[in-house]
């Protein structure tokens, strides 16, 4: 590990840099006005610019890349008609309930924040159902500014001073953006605290809404519907379970709410576009699953799933 390494200290903490396979990862401890609304908070750049292509699977997270550098070719939604983006920089990604295939050139240098779902309605100020499966540029987002903050953060190497800029950008926007309702944040914390498990007309009842009222609110600032969100946090609990290498799929079926193994394997193909050995068996990109040899070989991160 590097501390201070092409960047110093800030006020939440010193910023440390460490290599991992063909990247080298950037962190400091998150501001405290943030933490609630965050999963994850990291910049990278490769250590070698190698192209390659990868495979992204729903997080249950929305995600706001900062592109420092190279943009990407290309990202492609699969299973949606017209879903290529071209090339496009720094983005905002709205949650997902399907994979996608992204393409870079190599030469990429990004901070990447990944927002709880309400935490992002807050930040965006706009329905997340607008953002589903969808990866759109900074700007028609956040609009110009979100460009001027990408150019502000570009022009200087210091992390530390670009997580000062991005953190300073990001407590403004959720100081101005709505609230989220009481009752989708509580149908929210009920079904990812059951990991996707419990029934959508029991969180109805716990809120006190109809089950189509819930349907409609909760999508608009989630997303995704709820029976959509469960599938994406029964996969992504299956993912963990898979990661670390102690239950049979059998198990694993089981205490995520599938039905049987084959029930696993369909979720899997539709979710991510692989099946769970093959996952499982897959090297990691920074947030992707590699799909190329150039990414397996020299843009590892980390053989574990996110």
């Amino acid at each position: 590990m590097v501390v201070g390494a092409r960047g110093t200290t800030a006020g939440t903490g010193a910023v440390e840099i460490a290599r991992l396979g063909g990247l080298w990862r950037v962190t400091r401890p998150w501001h405290p006005g943030l933490r609630p609304h965050l999963r994850s908070y990291v910049g990278y750049w490769e250590a070698v610019p190698t192209p390659y292509e990868a495979r992204l699977v729903p997080t249950g997270c929305a995600t706001l890349l900062i592109s420092l550098a190279e943009p990407f070719t290309q990202l492609r939604r699969l299973g949606m008609r017209d879903g290529g983006s071209g090339s496009i920089g720094s983005l905002v990604v709205g949650l997902e309930d399907r994979p996608a295939i992204c393409t870079h050139p190599g030469g990429q240098e990004v901070i990447r924040v990944e927002f709880t779902p309400l935490g992002a309605y807050r930040l965006f100020g706009m329905p997340m159902s607008e953002l589903t499966n969808l990866a759109v540029e900074i700007r028609d987002v956040l609009g110009p500014g979100g460009g001027e903050l990408v150019e502000r953060m570009a022009a200087t190497r210091d992390w530390a001073a670009r997580f000062d800029l991005l953190d300073a950008a990001l407590l403004d926007r959720l100081g101005l953006g709505p609230d989220p309702t009481a009752e989708v944040d509580q149908a929210w914390q009920l079904l990812a605290g059951s990991a996707g498990t419990i029934p959508i007309a029991r969180i109805a009842a716990e809120v006190g809404w109809s089950q189509g009222y819930l349907i409609r609110r909760f999508t608009q600032q989630i997303g995704l519907t709820p029976k959509a969100s469960a599938r994406v946090l029964r996969f992504r609990r299956a993912v963990t379970l898979l990661g670390r290498g102690t239950a049979s799929l059998t198990e694993i079926s089981t205490a995520c709410g599938f039905y049987d193994q084959a029930h696993l394997n369909r979720e899997f193909r539709a979710i991510a576009g692989t099946t769970p050995g093959r996952m499982v068996a897959a090297r990691r990109v920074e947030g992707a699953v590699a799909l190329t040899r150039s990414a397996n070989s020299s843009k590892t991160a980390s053989a574990a799933a996110r």
